[in-house]
């Protein structure tokens, strides 16, 4: 336990409706975001428009899209940030994720969107929220959201009506409660003045067997549907993926922990020892154990877990942005911060890939695909380069 500090409690309880907002999951919506036309007729394999294919969460639907950096500015563009702005005080976040009543947040900067001329259609079925029961089939366990169908049961159109060749997969951190752990670390540093990574960590262990069960079965659910439509398993690639860590290190953030500023000016509120603990244990946790996935399930697997790595919310090696320093993939922040201001967009886009991230992952996924089907790669960044300055390691 940490010895309690002389802060303000009305200031604290001020925040915790933001930072409880931070675990919300949102429904899946009711129509893709589609790059390019897939037409009317139906394709049988190696025949129609080539397409790559998102599949999974938020961390691949395009979350968090809006934002180039985070500005402490809270009027008009955010200095440059907000990507939804049109003039005055008024935005249209349809300017970046479409239809935003489904909640599904498929951004027009999404990695399946960034990820270059890597097909001839990018079609996004990933939704903000989703969990491994939102991609299976129907006939096999999978719920819907909101009047949409199931992932899986989506791709069986986009199969038929397309050649498809890629199908990228982000699942799991929303069935290990991800959100959640972000949430309850950050009130804890807000208001509870305790460590949360020992309690989270035995969720984790409980959990992850089953978790990881749930992320077999969804790319068992993804060759059903492909083999059904036609496909052979080496006629087009699954690609599984891993996340990054949106925080850094303790010894690597640019505010003590010992006063206010990791919560009021750069929203990252954690320890030290907890942000430790989620660069260093849980991310790498849950890395592995996806990898070992991909292994068993004969699919590539693309390591994201250092892909933020200095440019994390925080980090030294990054800025906000201000008049002084204007948004760049070269110095912001490549993720979304806590808005402890509760003034700037809404909560769901809290601690995940910005504008800038998503770039970078895009090309992640470009870079990938130039390697073995079967391959398992790491995606990390250049210092002070952008999303061009991205490269691939052998994954640990």
């Amino acid at each position: 336990m940490i010895g309690f500090r002389n802060a303000s409690k009305d200031r604290s309880r001020s925040r915790v409706r933001r930072l409880a907002g931070v675990g919300v999951v949102l429904p899946l919506a009711v129509g893709a975001l589609v790059a390019g036309s897939a037409g009317t007729s139906v394709a049988s394999p190696g025949t129609g428009p080539t397409a790559v294919v998102s599949m999974g969460d938020s961390y691949i639907s395009g979350e968090g899209g809006r934002w180039k950096g985070n500005s402490l500015t809270n009027t008009g563009n955010r200095t440059g940030t907000d990507r939804a702005w049109v003039s005055g005080s008024t935005y249209d976040p349809t300017k970046v994720y479409g239809t935003t009543s489904d909640g599904c947040h498929r951004s027009d900067s999404a990695e399946v969107r960034s990820a270059g001329s890597v097909a001839d259609v990018a079609v996004n079925l990933a939704c903000s929220g989703a969990t491994s029961e939102n991609v299976f089939r129907a006939s096999n366990g999978g719920v819907p959201f909101k009047g949409e169908a199931p992932q899986a049961d989506q791709l069986a159109a986009v199969a038929a009506a397309n050649n498809v060749k890629v199908i990228a997969l982000s699942i799991g951190g929303n069935d290990l409660g991800f959100a959640d752990i972000i949430k309850d670390c950050a009130l804890d540093f807000v208001l509870w003045n305790s460590y949360c990574y020992d309690d989270q960590q035995a969720g984790v262990d409980q959990k992850i067997d089953g978790v990881m069960a749930n992320v077999g079965k969804s790319v068992d659910e993804i060759r059903a549907v492909m083999r059904a439509a036609g496909y052979t398993d080496s006629s087009y690639r699954i690609v599984l993926q891993s996340y990054p860590s949106p925080i850094p290190r303790g010894a690597e953030n640019r505010y003590t922990q010992s006063d206010w500023s990791r919560l009021n000016t750069g929203g990252c509120p954690f320890w030290n020892r907890d942000s430790d603990w989620a660069r260093d244990s849980l991310v790498p946790q849950l890395a592995n154990r996806l990898k070992g996935v991909a292994a068993a399930k004969g699919v590539q697997f693309l390591d994201l877990r250092d892909m933020l790595q200095g440019r994390e919310v925080c980090a030294k090696a990054s800025k906000l942005v201000s008049t002084s320093a204007p948004a760049s993939a070269k110095t912001s922040e490549w993720a979304r911060w806590i808005d402890s201001s509760e003034t700037q967009g809404p909560v769901q886009e809290d601690m995940h890939p910005n504008y800038f991230g998503q770039l970078a992952v895009g090309r992640c996924l470009n870079l990938a695909l130039a390697q073995p089907a079967a391959s398992a790669s790491s995606c990390k960044n250049t210092p002070g380069a952008d999303q061009t300055g991205m490269f691939l390691t052998s994954a640990p």
